[in-house]
């Protein structure tokens, strides 16, 4: 399971008030907490309370000062995110994102080729987010073809089927895991799948529960990467015994132990 952090991003509040007072020290305590729990990219995200291309710069110079984990950067602006991987420093990247928008993916999918950067698709097109497994594997299947023309392989393609809330939009959690179960079939191999894992629980009482349990159905419809809380344990080890039944990991008493070893867990 690739982990990809969620938490620096603006929309929480310490890094949002970093991000204005250009203060390091928030951003580069959580790009090390969370490479310490594992995670394979940092999110970065400037939130909605900028749209400038150096607060993305400014705040991917922050995290790779601190940790050398690859990062994600995070924006629907195409500016944001040129400006993020100009300011790479030869690590891998992953944008995040395109969607199946014809003008988005003309700007976004070249961007991609040109750094060699690994691309989340989300499966929306014009019309807005789709409710049917229909409309979200179609959106996603000419994402990934216009992708493949681009010469992004498979392996640099992580396709999202859009996760609603499920106490808002309870119907929609069949629909999604139809869709990750009809993505595997892309291609041989086949692309990646991710998620926002934290979607399905916003506004929840159950917040953890909700998000492992989910994350444990969808690994086994062939869901492989999730933006994710990294920092909460029993995820980790939901993801981990989840590898272990789906006979992705070889069994021992010490498997929790071995999953973050392998993920380079501190």
């Amino acid at each position: 399971m690739i982990l990809i952090a969620e938490r620096i991003n603006a929309g929480f509040k310490d890094i949002a008030d970093a991000l204005r007072e250009r203060e390091k020290g928030p951003v580069q305590e959580w790009a090390r907490r969370q490479a310490g729990q594992g995670a394979d990219y940092l999110d970065v995200n400037i939130g909605a309370i900028s749209k400038e291309p150096s607060d993305m710069r400014w705040m991917v110079e922050a995290v790779q000062e601190a940790v050398s984990t690859p990062i994600c950067v995070d924006s629907t602006r195409v500016e944001v995110l040129k400006a993020g991987l100009n300011a790479g420093d030869g690590r891998p990247f992953l944008i995040n994102s395109t969607t199946a928008d014809p003008g988005k993916l003309e700007q976004v999918v070249p961007l991609a080729a040109e750094h060699g950067a690994s691309l989340i698709g989300v499966a929306m097109d014009q019309r807005g987010s789709p409710q049917d497994v229909d409309r979200r594997v179609e959106n996603a299947a000419q994402i990934f073809a216009v992708a493949t023309d681009a010469g992004l392989s498979p392996e640099q393609i992580f396709l999202d089927p859009i996760l609603m809330p499920v106490r808002f939009m309870q119907e929609q959690g069949p629909n999604v895991l139809e869709a990750i179960t009809q993505y595997t079939m892309l291609s041989d191999p086949p692309p990646h799948i991710s998620v926002g894992l934290s979607n399905i629980r916003s506004q929840t009482s159950q917040k953890k529960l909700i998000a492992r349990t989910f994350a444990v159905m969808a690994m086994a419809r062939g869901l492989d990467a999730a933006i994710c809380d990294v920092m909460d344990d029993g995820l980790l080890d939901a993801i981990a015994t989840a590898e272990l039944v789906l006979n992705k990991e070889i069994y021992s008493d010490a498997y929790l132990k071995a999953f973050r070893m392998k993920k380079g867990a501190s």
